[in-house]
C-alpha cells in the first residue's frame, strides 16, 4: 500500500491533544514486573491484571521468587486471569531463563526476549517500550487492529503485516506512542462494538466516522 505519513502524523497530533502523556496502564515498577503483568494481560483487561498483580507482586518480590515458584500454587494465585494455566507455566518458565542465562536481569533487546517463554513479538514490544523506553516495534493488540483499520492506516488483517505498514509510516521515535495512544483511544472512544464518533477528535479525517 501506498504509506500516507502526513494522515499518520495527523492521528498522532491530535491524539496527543487529549493523551498528552499516553502510557500502559498496567501497574508496575520493575522490567520483570513489566514481564509478568504483560503475559498476563492477553485476553484479559489491564484492570483485571492490576487487581491480580497488586497482591502477586507483594507476594512474589523477585524474579528468583517467580523463577522459584510452585506452578500449582502460582496458577491459584492468578486464577482469575484467562489462560491461567499455560500464563503460570510461562511466566516460571521465563523467570528461570532470565535467572539462569540473563544474571537475574530481564534483557532489553527483541531477539533475547523472543527467546523466553511466552513471549512473542508484540509482548517483547511492549516490554522494551514500557519498561525500557526503546522503540524497536509496535505493539499490535486488538485495539490497534481495529483503529488502525478504521482511520485507513492499514487494509491488513495480520498483526505482523499491521505494524510493518504502521512502522513504515511512522517515524521510529514514536512507534511505541502510537500504540498506547490508539490504545487508550480504542478504549475510551473507538470501542469495537458502538464508536463514539460524534465526540471523536478524529472524526473529520477518519474514513469509517459515522458508519457504525
Amino acid at each position: 500500500m501506498a504509506y500516507d505519513k502526513a494522515h499518520t502524523e495527523e492521528i498522532i497530533g491530535s491524539l496527543e491533544k487529549i493523551y498528552p502523556d499516553p502510557e500502559t496502564e498496567l501497574i508496575f515498577e520493575t522490567p520483570h514486573q513489566m514481564l509478568v503483568a504483560t503475559i498476563l494481560s492477553a485476553q484479559a483487561t489491564d484492570k483485571r491484571v492490576n487487581l491480580v498483580t497488586e497482591d502477586l507482586f507483594k507476594k512474589y518480590r523477585s524474579v528468583e521468587d517467580f523463577a522459584k515458584a510452585d506452578w500449582a500454587e502460582l496458577d491459584s494465585d492468578i486464577g482469575s486471569i484467562n489462560f491461567h494455566r499455560n500464563k503460570a507455566k510461562n511466566i516460571i518458565g521465563a523467570s528461570r531463563e532470565i535467572m539462569e542465562r540473563y544474571g537475574g536481569k530481564v534483557p532489553s533487546s527483541m531477539e533475547e526476549l523472543i527467546t523466553l517463554p511466552g513471549v512473542a513479538r508484540k509482548t517483547a514490544n511492549v516490554v522494551l517500550f514500557e519498561a525500557f523506553h526503546k522503540n524497536e516495534g509496535i505493539a499490535v493488540d486488538t485495539h490497534v487492529i481495529r483503529l488502525s483499520g478504521r482511520l485507513g492506516m492499514t487494509v491488513e488483517t495480520d498483526p505482523k503485516k499491521i505494524e510493518a505498514d504502521l512502522m513504515a509510516e511512522t517515524p521510529q521515535k514514536d512507534w511505541g506512542k502510537l500504540s498506547d495512544l490508539l490504545i487508550l483511544h480504542g478504549r475510551r472512544v473507538c470501542t469495537a462494538r458502538k464508536p463514539r464518533c460524534a465526540e471523536c477528535i478524529l472524526n473529520k479525517i477518519c474514513p469509517s466516522a459515522f458508519k457504525f
